[in-house]
């Protein structure tokens, strides 16, 4: 059956939200050119339909106290079911098995060696770029071919890798080691500690790694003769 344009028109603001993330109405309605009206009509009705959850945004300490900021809409479990899912329905499975049979070495294994074989892959995207930035941009344009709908930001004093979907989410909830070996697998492929701030798996809307830049290493390195 042929979608009408208010579905189409609801699929686009719910893949807008799964590929960049949580996001207001009002950033939603200037992104897509939708009115006001028309974004909020559209959001709740996917609220409705469990396709994307309303909630307050995180605010850092020094934003708190500001007034109230305005709700940022987030997919659920449910939004994410309804986009394509590429893992392995066997390995998922065997993953399951092991762990029932009490074999944490075996999920250990079998996480490091998926997480390897997505740096391995990763590393011919990447190729000769030297700075962290390009790195991060490289790896971020290679997860989203992957699935996951990547983008990478300058933060602070760092890069943000930002997964704003996850093909594994529902398997990765039960098993942590996925998320902790693709941390570890980041780290050595681009050269440096970085930091899982936030994954779609413990119910974040995204999963956020922080990369520190050179000039971040610099500083702390200079921070140590003093």
């Amino acid at each position: 059956m042929k979608k009408s344009e208010p579905d189409r028109t609801r699929t686009q603001v719910a893949r807008a939200i799964l590929e960049g993330g949580p996001a207001t109405a009002a950033t939603l309605a200037q992104a897509l050119a939708i009115t006001p009206a028309g974004i909020r009509r559209h959001l709740d009705a996917l609220v409705a339909e469990g396709i994307l959850i309303a909630r307050d945004p995180y605010q850092t300490p020094a934003e708190r106290g500001r007034g109230r900021p305005s709700k940022v809409f987030a997919m659920t479990d449910m939004g994410r079911e309804q986009f394509e899912h590429s893992y392995d329905d066997l390995a998922v499975s065997a993953l399951k098995f092991m762990a029932k049979q009490g074999d944490k070495r075996l999920v250990q294994e079998f996480a490091t060696a998926r997480a390897q074989d997505i740096a391995q892959r990763a590393e011919k995207k990447i190729g000769s770029k030297k700075s962290l930035t390009e790195k991060s941009k490289a790896l971020a344009q290679f997860l989203t071919t992957e699935g996951f709908a990547a983008n990478s930001h300058t933060q602070g004093l760092g890069e943000e890798l930002c997964q704003n979907h996850c093909p594994i989410a529902h398997v990765a909830a039960q098993f942590p080691e996925l998320c902790e070996a693709e941390t570890a697998a980041f780290s050595e492929l681009l050269g440096t500690h970085v930091q899982r701030l936030a994954t779609i798996a413990h119910g974040e809307g995204v999963c956020t790694t922080f990369i520190p830049t050179k000039n971040f290493a610099n500083l702390a390195t200079s921070g140590k003769g003093k």
